[in-house]
This record gives C-alpha cells, sequence and structure tokens, in this order.
C-alpha cells in the first residue's frame, strides 16, 4: 500500500511537469465551452477557427505555424475526449464485472445515446436531413467504425484488464496515420512521422511498465487492436462529410445506424440479461451514454475539421497513460516508473507534433 501511494506522488509530481499539463487546466474552463456553443450556433457549411484565442465564424484557412503555441479550443477539447474516453475503459471493465453482459451494454449505451443525441440535433437545426450517397457512405463507416468497434471493445474487456486495453488502444495513432495516407486524406511530413513514433514509443514503455508484460489473454489484445483499428477508419472517412454537414447531424445519424446494426446483435444477450443491478452500475451507465457518447462525438469530429484526423489521433496517445492512472485509482492497479516515463515520451510526441502540423492533401 505504500508503494502505490508513493507511485501516485510520483505521478502527481511528474503530471505538473507534463507539456499539457497546467496549459490544460488553465484552457479546459475557458476555451472548451466556447467551443461548444460556437459548433451549436454555426451553420453546416461554416467552420469553427480561433483566431487571437477568439472564436468566430470565419472559413477555414490553413496558416503556417509558429513554435509551440498555446492550446486551441479544438485541441483542449481533444484533451477533455480523450480524458472521458480514458476513464471510460474502467468504467465499462466495472459494470461487465458487476452484472452487465457485453452487448447488452452496448445496446442499451447506444440506443439511448441516439435518440438523446438526435432529438438534440434536431433542436438545434430543424434537419437530420442527408443526401442518399453521403447515408450510404455513413452507413458503411457506421458498420465499421460502430457496430465492429463495440465488438471488439466491449469484448476486449471482457477477456483482458481496463489497462491493458486502453494500452493497445494507443495504437490508434499509428493505425490513423496508414489510413490517412492510403485514402490520400493527409499527406504527413517527416515531423508528424517522428513525433509520432515518440508517443507510440511511449505506448510502448506504458505496456512494459505493467509488470513487465502486458496482462490478459491474446484474444483480449487482438480484439483491442480491431477497436483502434476500426475507429481509425471511422475517423478518417468520416472528415470529409464535415464539408456538408455539422457534427451534430453526422453523429446523431450515425449512433442511430449503430444503434440499429448493435441491437439485432445483441438480442440473445439482452433477452437473457439480469436487470437488476445495483445503483452504481445504472449511474456508470448514465455517465458512459453522457460523456463518451454524446460531449465526446462532438468534441472528437469538430477537432477532426480543424486540425485532421492524423494530428487528432495523436493526442489519443495519452489515453494509455490516463487509463492506467485511472485504473491504478479506481480498481487498485499499480503504476511503475516505465509506465510514468511512458507518459513522458507520449507528451513529447504530441508535443513535437504541435510544431508544425500535417500537410494537407491537394484539394
Amino acid at each position: 500500500m505504500a508503494e502505490t501511494v508513493e507511485q501516485l506522488h510520483l505521478l502527481l509530481r511528474v503530471a505538473a511537469d507534463l507539456v499539457v499539463g497546467r496549459e490544460v487546466l488553465h484552457e479546459l474552463f475557458d476555451a472548451s465551452p466556447k467551443l461548444i456553443g460556437e459548433v451549436w450556433r454555426r451553420r453546416p457549411d461554416e467552420r469553427v477557427d480561433v483566431v487571437a484565442s477568439d472564436l468566430g465564424h470565419i472559413p477555414s484557412v490553413s496558416l503556417p505555424s509558429a513554435a509551440v503555441r498555446r492550446l486551441t479550443a479544438a485541441e483542449v477539447g481533444l484533451l477533455v475526449t480523450i480524458v472521458i474516453w480514458s476513464i471510460n475503459f474502467t468504467l465499462t471493465k466495472y459494470v461487465l464485472d458487476h452484472g452487465f453482459q457485453p452487448l447488452a451494454y452496448s445496446a442499451v449505451r447506444f440506443t439511448t445515446a441516439a435518440l438523446l443525441f438526435s432529438a438534440i440535433t434536431f433542436a438545434l437545426e430543424r434537419s437530420l436531413r442527408m443526401s442518399r450517397r453521403d447515408l450510404v457512405f455513413l452507413f458503411g463507416a457506421a458498420v465499421v467504425g460502430i457496430w465492429l468497434n463495440q465488438l471488439g471493445f466491449v469484448y476486449s474487456l471482457q477477456y483482458t484488464t481496463a489497462s491493458t486495453a486502453a494500452l493497445v488502444f494507443g495504437t490508434l495513432p499509428i493505425f490513423t496515420m496508414v489510413v490517412a495516407r492510403l485514402t490520400g486524406v493527409e499527406l504527413l511530413s517527416k515531423r508528424f512521422v517522428a513525433a509520432a513514433t515518440v508517443s507510440f514509443l511511449g505506448v510502448a514503455l506504458v505496456a512494459l511498465g505493467a509488470h513487465g508484460e502486458v496482462a490478459g489473454s491474446p484474444k483480449g489484445i487482438l480484439l483491442a487492436l480491431l477497436g483502434s483499428a476500426t475507429w481509425a477508419v471511422y475517423s478518417v472517412a468520416i472528415a470529409p462529410l464535415m464539408r456538408s454537414y455539422s457534427p451534430f447531424r453526422i453523429s446523431a445519424l450515425a449512433l442511430l445506424m449503430g444503434a440499429a446494426l448493435i441491437l439485432p446483435t445483441a438480442a440473445p444477450q439482452l433477452a437473457t440479461q439480469d436487470w437488476d443491478l445495483s445503483p452504481l452500475v445504472w449511474g456508470i451507465l448514465v455517465v458512459s451514454i453522457i460523456g463518451p457518447l454524446v460531449i465526446t462525438n462532438v468534441l472528437w469530429f469538430t477537432a477532426i475539421d480543424r486540425v485532421g484526423p492524423s494530428r487528432a489521433s495523436l493526442y489519443a496517445n495519452l489515453q494509455p497513460f490516463l487509463g492506467a492512472l485511472f485504473a491504478l485509482l479506481l480498481l487498485s492497479e499499480q503504476m511503475t516508473m516505465l509506465q510514468v516515463a511512458g507518459g513522458l515520451a507520449i507528451a513529447a510526441g504530441i508535443a513535437l507534433s504541435r510544431r508544425r502540423p500535417a500537410i494537407p492533401a491537394a484539394e
């Protein structure tokens, strides 16, 4: 117990020196509400831009980046998203260990979130209309990025620990870079590739720090890789739709499609699910709907519209470190010096990427 407390104290000292630490705390309460408010007010053909730390309705313009700068509202949104996603591994692991069957849990989450998010979007935009061609494209993306992604996510947590699943999901930026390059969405600079490499090495250190080996069965690790790869494909695929539709409309329709796909798959588990669950489990379910599915959908895809899918996914490299931290605090797991070093490497990779953006593909 004393060792765990000492490690936690070390983490708190290290966190104060992380590249994003103090800056995030300062920007979080300032920029994030502005970002969400701006997304609500904008028209589908407008993007959110930040100039001199202020938000405005202006066309998207690629500006040359200077040295390391203050976090923009989109970057703060990314960090908030990653924090929520990180804790979701621990929360999901808890509910699966305390009565929920994997697909029954996903079905309830996505159906509720889809109805809630669609109602919010319709109230804001008075329409969920999308062209037939875009609907077909979005459905294909939902098959990969929601249906397959959820199969990988929930069953990885069924067969492995929350911290291990979070570590494996740290491969998201690597998958996203590959998909973005193959599809021509982005041409990646050497600096960006180096940043991703440094950050991915940090992920490896976090993994090696888990008592010298990655805990969990090979099946669980492979399912986590499936979840990571499918989310990368989804993130890149959705980016072009942001030119024509708001993130609210895209997310609402994608969640509806995802729920329609998950419900038939989950039908056997829904029929046998014991619904006599503790108040804590039901409370976690509510949190897992509002945070990881409603709030983060808007923040994540708005950020992709502003900074590109590869850079947005690079911030996900903080997820393994934060996931391990939440497991330490909430599931009594331990964190080693290698994991602390991995967290620092992850932050260093993100800092390196922010010095110069990925080069956008010519249109």
